[in-house]
């Protein structure tokens, strides 16, 4: 048992690429935690797709031991979390299961978006936080503006921040002093009935599901018996263990320390993060406030390619749900696209990661079609209905008004692109609700419709500011706005898997594009194809594709002109039987490029 005085548990916070995985795995490498010739970069980054795009997508854990230069021996508890905005809510968890944060800034970038959102996560979480610059061996680097700017935008005290490079490893030694000196050690009492806090699960080949725990008051101990109190299972604790990274067998938890625990629990969705674990004979009487559900904000439809890859896909999607706890979906047909799923995610980066892994860990070819929101349709009758696909819009007259969701986003710009940074807010209909300046940046924060969001604002925001603005946002609720669903008809039939909702003002340009792109993502078929867009039965757009034309007159020579007639009308009638009875193939890459704007 470790006493409570020699545990520190914390989190690293900061905004993309601004180091928490590479500085997490220089406190490891320092502590000695891992062996030299176990070591590789971004070590808690288990995915392969974590490890490609370099970004964290799931926080994880990790226990280290430091002997301070008191001469102790501290445990710390580090949780590496994810930068980016749609996983907030794996940041927000892990806050909970913590007491202290590490605030990591880049020296050479400063304060984003990011950095505020979680900072204040952490504070919301009551932290102590320690400021730490990065990258202060970068020729860039500026770590007086830096200091004065963390004290201007958050207003944290930043004077005895600690400078590092967490890629040659300077400084990491007094990082972990800062720890050990500056964070709180966690509050617990030994002798109360066990409370324990759920704060993540996933699914093991070998073990089943393996729970992540941070007890707070009472001891764990192997062969207990326990109970969930959400869901009120009991299951008795088969194995008890801490991450160093390898799961290391431990005979029991005391209060403050964090570990996992497998107790043959058979599905993940058993576990309810958040959850209270205790004792089944001596309980605790209160649970602890668990976390507010991840909301989801962009739904989209997968499909296979293959119709009957259906069944590995719906076995492949039930897996990633057992691991992933903010992502939702449910079964769907389309007219077009056959059987597949509905689903939700928290962001397009979630979107995108979630459609990578089904197309490699499980080998499955995917139609994606396009992300939508939900939006709310309140009826004549005063009853209000959740619409998730644009292609199942009741009719209108039966409709009183329709709300979209808003969001509140908060973009943080250089000076010389703040212009056109307005500019695209403006266009995706925004509402500008402040502007300030810290420092020579400034932050505008704008209402804005999320679904002008979701598809590709951030990539259009990234090129008109050359990369500089950092965005992050956070749902505000649901706003009534003059909303119509807008189809597109290939050769006079519905494509339901491009349907979707636009503001009345701007369909007819909406249309316009969507057709042209069409038009060109298309390939020729032997018959004429139209491509229409329409709202309701008044078609507001139109492209049409050229029929490929085989001459059929060349083998006439000589001769009455009746007989090259005779065999055009012949022609004629031939390609409009085609019509009738063909088959438009629209590629895979056309549904996604479709649906991409341009400026």
């Amino acid at each position: 048992m470790t006493e409570l005085s020699h545990i520190r548990n914390f989190s690293i916070v900061a905004h993309i690429d601004h180091g928490k995985s590479t500085l997490a795995d220089r406190l490891i490498q320092v502590t000695g935690t891992v062996a030299a010739r176990d070591m590789k970069a971004q070590l808690l980054d288990t995915m392969d797709i974590e490890r490609e795009r370099g970004i964290t997508i799931k926080a994880n854990t990790v226990r280290l031991e430091y002997r301070a230069q008191d001469g102790e021996l501290y445990i710390l508890n580090l949780i590496d979390t994810p930068g980016h905005v749609d996983f907030g809510y794996e940041v927000s968890r892990s806050m909970r299961a913590v007491e202290g944060s590490l605030l990591v800034v880049d020296a050479s970038q400063g304060v984003e978006a990011q950095t505020l959102a979680n900072v204040y996560q952490a504070l919301d979480a009551g932290h102590e936080i320690v400021p730490v610059l990065n990258k202060i061996d970068l020729p860039a680097a500026e770590p007086d503006r830096i200091r004065q700017q963390i004290e201007d935008v958050i207003g944290l005290d930043a004077s005895d921040a600690v400078m590092i490079s967490a890629k040659s490893g300077l400084g990491v030694p007094d990082v972990l002093e800062a720890i050990v000196t500056r964070l709180p050690a966690p509050s617990g009492d030994r002798n109360a009935p066990l409370k324990a806090m759920l704060v993540d699960s996933w699914y093991d080949t070998y073990l089943g599901v393996v729970v992540m725990v941070r007890v707070i008051d009472g001891v764990l101990k192997k062969g207990d018996r326990v109970r969930m109190m959400q869901t009120g299972a009991l299951y008795g604790v088969e194995k008890l263990a801490v991450l160093k990274p390898a799961m290391v067998d431990i005979a029991e938890l005391g209060p403050g320390e964090i570990g996992v625990l497998t107790a043959s629990i058979k599905q993940v969705r058993d576990t309810r993060v958040g959850d209270t674990i205790t004792h089944e004979r001596k309980p605790c009487t209160t649970p602890l406030a668990g976390f507010k559900p991840a909301q989801q904000v962009v739904f989209c439809g997968l499909f296979p390619v293959d119709s009957a890859e259906f069944e590995p896909l719906r076995d492949a999607i039930e897996r990633l749900a057992l691991n992933d706890a903010s992502f939702s979906y449910e079964m769907e047909t389309s007219a077009a696209l056959g059987f597949g799923f509905r689903c939700g995610f928290l962001g397009l980066l979630h979107l995108e990661v979630i459609r990578d892994r089904l197309e490699r860990e499980y080998d499955i070819d995917l139609i994606t079609t396009a992300p939508s929101v939900v939006y709310h349709l309140h009826m004549k009758d005063g009853e209000m209905r959740e619409l998730h696909n644009p292609a199942d819009m009741t009719d209108l007259t039966y409709v009183d008004h329709i709300e979209e969701p808003r969001i509140k986003a908060t973009i943080l710009v250089p000076d010389e692109y703040l212009g056109d940074v307005l500019k695209l807010c403006q266009d995706r209909r925004g509402v500008q609700l402040d502007l300030s300046y810290a420092g020579s940046r400034a932050m505008v924060v704008y209402d804005l419709p999320l679904n002008e969001v979701v598809f590709d604002f951030y990539d259009r925001l990234k090129s008109v500011t050359k990369g500089y603005a950092s965005f992050d946002y956070a749902m505000i609720g649901y706003q009534e706005d003059f909303l119509v669903k807008m189809q597109i008809l290939v050769n006079d039939e519905p494509v339901d898997a491009l349907s979707m909702m636009v503001h009345r003002d701007r369909a007819d340009m909406r249309g316009r594009a969507m057709c042209e792109k069409l038009k060109d993502l298309i390939p020729r078929h032997m018959f004429k194809i139209p491509i229409q867009a329409a709202i309701g039965g008044r078609v507001i757009a139109r492209e049409t594709i050229a029929a490929m034309r085989k001459d059929v007159t060349a083998k006439c020579y000589g001769g009455d002109v009746t007989r090259k007639k005779k065999l055009l009308e012949k022609q004629k009638a031939g390609k409009k039987k085609m019509r009738q009875f063909g088959k438009v193939e629209i590629p895979q890459q056309a549904f996604i490029n479709a649906l991409k704007m341009d400026n």
